[in-house]
């Protein structure tokens, strides 16, 4: 009898089925950007690969985007302006890094309040399907729902992606108007982009949140995210659907809630220092969820004995069922050694 794909393996877990040798597999946006790695290689070794696709195509006819390309200090500088009939809004990016956020007062909220109206959404998961026929046994797809920002909640949304951590605060902690308005307003079309990615034929549904509690606050999480949260597992659960969230940071102070939630999985799941709560907590918190683990990048850079047993306690309180491993922070800078041995531990 043949040896079980990784895909297969992957489908097992995810069933709840019992774990024998876990699944260890690279987001595919590593694979796409860091060329620089072997990636055929660690493939024949046994890592597998995690695809994500947008379940949705949206149209803004409220706004255009006007982006232009230069160079500052020897490194790509992007500038993109977000034009409405009253009035634009601007971010500019050195290579990969936003430097500057589109909303900068509370006037600005108007402005990208005006661009989301008239937004058309339409589900589309060809590029689901493209993935999943390309990947073959290899690994999974993952459906996004990449709308608003970069496919979170709109309290995420506006945190992390349009109007930077310093400014969001101050206008969450003022309840500025104008803020509150324009939250409202996202949600309604979030839970829109969700009914459309609910009848596709994705199975699994990942909101990139990147949520910090420690800046967001545990009231803050109760009163804006839950119920949006639970809004989209309304949509979700009668049809079929499972829903994870990128939650790579602390979160013993929300760990009732997450329960309580019910959430498919945990993505990116990571141990102390950057997390605050380890795998056999997690566990034990969380007795049925899929916990996608990612070893501690600091691992990496230990002796080989000592990184392997890291990944073996990792396993063993993780276990006996519904969980991986993965890459989905970054590349270890010693991959061509250390990603082998991740593999030969698991085996």
């Amino acid at each position: 009898m043949s040896n079980p794909s990784i895909r297969e393996r992957f489908e097992r877990a995810l069933a709840g089925e019992p774990v024998e040798r876990p699944v260890y597999a690279v987001y595919d946006w590593f694979v796409n950007n860091r060329p620089g790695v072997d990636w055929e290689q660690l493939f024949e070794l046994g890592l597998g690969q995690i695809n994500h696709a947008n379940l949705i195509r949206i149209e803004h006819p409220g706004f255009e985007l006007a982006e232009t390309i230069g160079e500052q200090g020897g490194r790509v500088r992007r500038d993109v302006r977000l034009i409405t009939d009253r009035g634009e809004l601007h971010e500019w990016y050195l290579d990969e890094w936003r430097q500057e956020h589109f909303i900068k007062c509370p006037g600005d909220y108007g402005i990208m309040s005006r661009a989301l109206e008239g937004v058309q959404i339409t589900a589309d998961d060809t590029a689901f399907r493209e993935s999943e026929a390309a990947l073959g046994g290899r690994g999974v797809t993952v459906g996004q729902i990449h709308g608003l920002g970069m496919g979170r909640t709109p309290m995420m949304v506006l945190q992390i992606d349009w109007v930077g951590l310093e400014r969001f605060s101050i206008d969450l902690a003022l309840e500025q108007p104008e803020l509150m308005g324009l939250l409202e307003q996202m949600t309604v079309i979030k839970l829109e982009e969700v009914r459309a990615a609910a009848t596709t034929s994705a199975t699994h549904v990942k909101l990139w949140e990147n949520m910090s509690i420690e800046t967001l606050g545990p009231a803050h999480y109760r009163r804006h995210l839950v119920p949006v949260y639970l809004g989209i597992l309304d949509i979700l659960n009668p049809a079929g659907k499972r829903l994870m969230v990128h939650y790579d940071g602390q979160l013993g102070v929300i760990a009732d809630d997450v329960r309580r939630l019910g959430f498919d999985g945990i993505d990116s799941f990571t141990e102390p220092p950057e997390g605050d709560m380890s795998a056999g907590e997690a566990r034990a918190a969380w007795p049925g969820l899929f916990l996608w683990l990612h070893p501690n990048l600091g691992w990496y850079d230990l002796p080989k004995g000592e990184l392997q047993a890291h990944v073996r306690r990792l396993v063993r309180e993780a276990g006996p069922s519904r969980f991986c491993l993965m890459i989905s922070e970054e590349v270890p800078a010693s991959w061509r050694t250390r990603v082998p041995a991740v593999l030969e531990a698991l085996e």
